[in-house]
């Protein structure tokens, strides 16, 4: 197999997956998760190998007709970032997915899942604006089926809210791929790298709002803090797999198509000298801090998480914003980071529900003592999440901090010095109360089975490694990240 034909088998092999887990799911119900983990599998594989020749090669390219698909070492880790926590989820899933929802939909879940799954990896590898666009809507209808699945009520009122207000964010978003096309005739990123100049001094203004546009879009798709509100409700009713979506993949994919954006169509010195940039830098640090405090007035552990989520986004649109070398390694480095890290909290807060059918935070006093795994994982998250070496969630700070240093914004270190004093406060005493307090009437409710332990600490030794062999990723991200400031693309 030649390394090109990887590229579009990222896409096509999730999508044939699900059309099977769509047909026999009458017949062999029981074999949907076992085709659906399998197939994410196998796509981690080749991701991996997309990772290995992009690295040798620094870009991946099939082209078709028309059809260009590319995938550079940036794309490459995003690939493996996609499939490997989709893994990790669906492991998760065997055996406890009925548990939350009717079993006869459960097929139909791991098929919807797979088609997720394909749109995001399509996102991952398109160059062309409109085809992410269309990608990123698969992925916003079925996170909405993912959300609505355990069928009561908040779930399903929390499913319509996230579509509502997701598709005003699509339409602002059209709007702006649509003015860019206007202004330079083209949809392809490169193609629209080579008209732009041409088009600024020509429709200057208007590349200018089509450019908010798409931020405005991309913002609220991404959940960035105040633009947040479709995300609690979403993340805190959904089943355990679903909220792992919601926070560890469904808002990145939204900044992956801003990433690409800023990076591949915009040259780099005209996008750092955009005048949203500093509107940018004060949203995302509104976020962060945002974020954190009303994390920190939670009383449900999964709300909680959500409203911690909506802050990391705000680390990611920070590195976005200062549009640096070092402050890009860090916003690529924390999508890596918060989708391995969110993902294990959410595993293990879901497990402690599910073990012991507590979720209010004041209730996990003496968790640890009684379930000591998820509480484990839930506290190397939690000291990640804080920022605490040698734990991958220091890394991305520390790059971001340097970015924001170089561009003499040293105020933008004080907000990330902050946000983790608000982390530390609102993540270390639930570890604390859990292991050193004593809790009442602590019930097993059910037996977690052996691939939702696997999948915990698969992500737990993921954080730790990440975090101890860091320069590993870094100096793999680093080379492309140079590349857009040398005018090479992405």
């Amino acid at each position: 197999m030649t390394a090109s034909l990887i590229v579009p088998l990222v896409v096509v092999l999730p999508l044939v997956s699900a059309l099977f887990v769509f047909l026999l799911r009458k017949r062999h119900p029981a074999s949907s998760g076992v085709l659906a983990l399998v197939t994410t599998g196998v796509v981690f594989i080749l991701a991996g190998r997309l990772a290995a020749l992009a690295g040798q090669a620094e870009v991946v390219v099939f082209q078709l007709e028309g059809l260009s698909l590319a995938v550079d070492r940036i794309a490459a880790l995003l690939l493996l970032v996609f499939a490997g926590v989709s893994f990790t989820v669906l492991l998760f899933a065997q055996g406890l997915l009925g548990l939350e929802i009717a079993p006869r939909i459960v097929p139909r879940y791991y098929g919807v899942f797979l088609v997720l799954l394909a749109s995001l990896m399509a996102v991952t590898v398109s160059d062309d604006l409109f085809s992410m666009y269309i990608f990123l809507e698969v992925v916003m209808v079925c996170a909405a089926v993912l959300v609505a699945a355990k069928g009561d009520k908040d779930s399903t009122q929390a499913a319509v809210r996230y579509l509502i207000l997701n598709m005003v964010g699509s339409g602002v978003l059209l709007m702006g791929i649509a003015g860019l096309y206007v202004g330079t005739g083209h949809l392809q990123l490169s193609r629209v790298a080579e008209a732009l100049p041409q088009a600024v001094s020509s429709y200057s203004l208007d590349i200018l709002a089509s450019i908010a546009m798409i931020m405005v879009g991309t913002a609220v798709k991404s959940a960035l803090f105040p633009l947040h509100s479709w995300l609690p409700d979403a993340h805190g009713s959904a089943a355990t797999p679903s909220s792992v979506v919601i926070s560890g993949l469904l808002v990145k994919v939204n900044i992956v198509f801003l990433l690409k954006l800023l990076t591949q169509a915009l040259p780099i010195d005209f996008a750092a000298q955009l005048p949203l940039k500093p509107i940018l830098l004060v949203m995302s640090s509104a976020a962060i801090l945002g974020g954190s405090l009303l994390a920190l007035k939670q009383t449900d552990i999964k709300r909680m998480l959500a409203y911690s989520t909506a802050a990391q986004v705000g680390y990611i649109f920070l590195g976005v914003g200062l549009m640096n070398e070092n402050s890009l390694t860090g916003s690529v480095f924390h999508i890596l980071n918060h989708a391995v890290v969110k993902g294990m909290l959410v595993l293990a807060a879901g497990s402690i529900m599910k073990l012991t059918g507590r979720r209010r935070i004041a209730d996990f006093a003496g968790v640890g003592r009684r379930f000591p795994l998820p509480m484990v994982v839930f506290t190397i998250g939690a000291l990640s999440m804080v920022g605490v070496p040698p734990l991958s969630g220091f890394t991305s700070k520390w790059y971001l901090a340097l970015g924001a240093l170089a561009e003499g914004r040293a105020v933008l270190v004080g907000v990330l010095l902050l946000s983790s004093l608000l982390n530390a406060a609102y993540y270390l005493p639930i570890a604390i109360a859990a292991f050193f307090r004593s809790g009442k009437d602590i019930e097993q409710h059910i037996e977690l089975t052996t691939g939702a332990k696997v999948s915990m600490l698969v992500l737990a030794v993921a954080c730790v490694l990440i975090g101890l062999f860091s320069n590993v990723t870094v100096d793999f991200v680093q080379p492309a990240v140079h590349r857009l400031f040398l005018g090479g693309g992405a």
